[in-house]
């Protein structure tokens, strides 16, 4: 990973879209982006019951996928990310649709976003990365017995993102509605 925030395309729409552009602000824009989990953000992660995982494969060919909890045999919810360190993360990968579309592009590309939100609070967080996939068993199965695997997550950038446009929800809303 370069030790720039943002690559140059990113730069160009910043200059190109943002009619108040300056370099000062692009300066500002990359000091809210970090390279590690603090406390606060940890925590968020960890509470959350889901998050969006987005992937691609090595021609650049992109997935985005829901990705949430399980219970475990007592009823209880199991969490969805488990954050072993400050840059370091893992997730759990349970049988689906059997496709394997986000390892598969792993496989191939490690680099991801994953995208965590609450809609009660209004509140997202955005974590980019590295993985790789634990095929042998460790520390992660005891959070997820159910689990045939878990991804590793080396994080690179991680930022609070603008709360505009999250809807707030609430649990009858997004627990109720059945798909």
């Amino acid at each position: 990973m370069s030790d720039r925030v943002f690559h140059d395309g990113e730069l160009s729409a910043q200059q190109r879209f943002n009619e108040a552009w300056d370099e000062e602000r692009s300066k500002r824009l990359s000091r809210i982006v970090g390279s590690a989990l603090d406390q606060r953000m940890a925590r968020f992660v960890e509470s959350r019951d889901f998050f969006f995982l987005a992937t691609s494969d090595a021609e650049g060919h992109c997935d985005c996928s829901f990705k949430g909890t399980e219970p475990a045999s007592d009823g209880r919810l199991l969490p969805a990310v488990w954050v072993a360190g400050p840059q370091c993360l893992l997730f759990p990968d349970y049988a689906g649709n059997r496709m394997f579309n986000s390892l598969g592009n792993i496989l191939t590309n490690p680099h991801l976003g994953l995208l965590f939100i609450d809609f009660a609070s209004q509140s997202r967080l955005r974590v980019n990365g590295s993985a790789r996939i634990l095929e042998q068993h460790g520390e992660w199965q005891t959070l997820w017995p159910q689990a045939g695997r878990a991804v590793e997550v080396a994080v690179e950038q991680v930022y609070w993102n603008c709360s505009k446009r999250i809807p707030r929800l609430n649990d009858a809303k997004t627990h109720g509605a059945q798909a």
